[in-house]
């Protein structure tokens, strides 16, 4: 299976962080430098702050975790759904 582009960049930035992390650079100062290279692509500091957390408590995974993806709708529903409308 082959990445998306968004996911590559995301990996990307996420190899940087963890690089720095390992630094000791604070993650606000991360968030600094990724953001004035590339604006559009950085993560939040939120998120740069919890990667990093995880970082120094050992992970060492840039990717996401599996995810079971959005709810199924059901048949069910569908129907209550529909005589509602």
């Amino acid at each position: 299976m082959e990445l998306s582009l968004a996911s590559r960049a995301r990996y990307k930035l996420r190899s940087v962080t963890r690089f720095l992390c390992a630094k000791n650079t604070a993650p606000v100062d991360i968030h600094s430098q990724l953001c004035g290279v590339n604006r559009e692509k950085c993560m939040s500091l939120q998120d740069m702050r919890k990667w990093c957390r995880e970082f120094k408590e050992g992970c060492t995974d840039i990717h996401d975790e599996q995810r079971s993806g959005l709810p199924l709708v059901s048949d069910e529903r569908l129907r209550k759904w529909r005589k509602h409308c």
